[in-house]
């Protein structure tokens, strides 16, 4: 069997970057209100991490969460965190449910935020790997209802509308 096309992961990039700009902004100015098409947002606070140990943690908890492992079969699975050599982007790796996150590039431990690493979960949860695009619709409302119910709906809301302006499908 075949993995469907990841026509849309450009896409989804483009748009997590987008959001992630104006989370660090809101960090750097310590302005937290946001205007998103004619609505006013305040952004909640982003976690970071120090450590792959500290990643470990946060996922460990993330899926223990009863509405995680009530919605997703597979948050009962456990995932493992380990550093990558790599400097590009975290990934998951379906075989061994393996989350790699790279701990410092350029002098910055981007990847080690809240939302990268809610973006590798939504991955562990795919119910069907084989079958769904890795960064196609159902990701992406996997990772919507993420950020929703772990950093918060202001999160979720700015990362939806910032998808559609990007061309992703959701649902």
């Amino acid at each position: 069997m075949v993995t469907p096309r990841d026509t849309q992961r450009a896409k989804v990039y483009d748009a997590e970057g987008l959001v992630r700009g104006m989370f660090d902004r809101a960090d750097e100015l310590g302005v937290r209100t946001v205007e998103v098409h004619g609505s006013r947002l305040t952004l909640p606070v982003e976690r970071r991490f120090a450590s792959v140990e500290s990643v470990q943690t946060y996922v460990d908890r993330v899926l223990a969460l009863n509405w995680v492992r009530a919605q997703w079969k597979k948050a009962s699975s456990p995932v493992s965190v380990r550093s990558r050599a790599g400097a590009k982007a975290a990934h998951y790796e379906s075989e061994g449910a393996v989350l790699a996150v790279p701990l410092h590039v350029r002098g910055t431990a981007w990847a080690l935020r809240e939302l990268v690493i809610l973006h590798e979960i939504a991955h562990h949860l795919d119910p069907a790997p084989a079958d769904s695009a890795p960064h196609g619709p159902e990701f992406c409302e996997r990772y919507l209802e993420l950020l929703d119910g772990v950093i918060g709906p202001e999160a979720a809301l700015l990362m939806r509308t910032t998808m559609f302006g990007c061309g992703v499908r959701t649902g």
